[in-house]
This record gives structure tokens, C-alpha cells and sequence, in this order.
């Protein structure tokens, strides 16, 4: 499975069960697709971990992303959804970025800048390859 679809699909299936928190294997893509989320308030925050298996295994990464709810548990993050993907790739010069929701949701692009969302990357009139819509 690819590595974002597994992020997304875990981030999307804790939110359903209205769980707190959501841990996800580390790799620094991941983190920044976290931090992204948190700067436009999807969900509360982010922290990368190090946890230890066993006494004989090295220690392995995981990120543990703090999801967001409103009053009476309805989620902050509404929907999530996987755009390229390995067997599609799809990319969008800037001026064919889609916008999500009437720009109430997010693009995340992964351009030659790093990680931008879709207004960055309208506004610094960069492309690239646009890996999922928040909302």
C-alpha cells in the first residue's frame, strides 16, 4: 500500500471512531503532510516518537497526530481523499490546481519547493504533482 493512502486511511478511519489520537509509521514526507494539517487546523497538533520495541530491536519512529473535534464529537476534518497515486500520478501546473469545497477545503501538492497547499502554490505560481484534497 502506499505510504500517504496509509496515513490518510488511518487519520480517516480514527476520526470515524472519534478516537483522540492517530499513530502513523514516521517518514519525514508524512510529517510534512502533518504539519500542513495542522497550520490549517484539520487537526490539534503533531508529535514524532520514538518508541522501543524490544530491549534487543532499535528504536523505531512513529508520527502521533492529534485529531480535532468541534462540540458534541463532530470532526473537524470532514473528508479525506487520495488524488495521484502510484499507478496514476497526477500533476497540475498552477493554474489548473483544483479547489476543494469553494476553497473551504485544502490541496496538498508536492512541488519542486517541497510540500505546499494550493494556495501557496497558486500564489508563488508553482505546479506539481497533487497528492490529496482535505476538507
Amino acid at each position: 500500500m502506499d505510504m500517504v493512502s496509509n496515513m490518510l486511511t488511518s487519520m480517516r478511519n480514527a476520526n470515524m471512531k472519534t478516537k483522540e489520537k492517530v499513530d502513523i509509521p514516521f517518514s519525514t514526507f508524512k510529517a510534512g503532510i502533518a504539519k500542513i494539517l495542522v497550520e490549517e487546523g484539520f487537526v490539534s497538533g503533531y508529535k514524532v516518537l520514538s518508541i522501543e520495541l524490544n530491549k534487543k530491536t532499535a528504536k523505531r519512529k512513529i508520527i502521533r497526530i492529534t485529531l480535532k473535534y468541534a462540540k458534541n464529537k463532530q470532526p473537524v476534518l470532514k473528508g479525506l481523499k487520495r488524488v495521484s497515486k502510484p499507478s496514476l500520478r497526477v500533476y497540475r501546473s498552477h493554474d489548473n490546481i483544483p479547489r476543494i469545497r469553494a476553497a473551504f477545503g485544502v490541496t496538498i501538492l508536492s512541488t519542486s519547493k517541497g510540500l505546499l497547499t494550493d494556495r501557496t502554490a497558486r500564489k508563488e505560481r508553482i505546479g506539481g504533482e497533487v497528492l490529496c484534497h482535505v476538507w
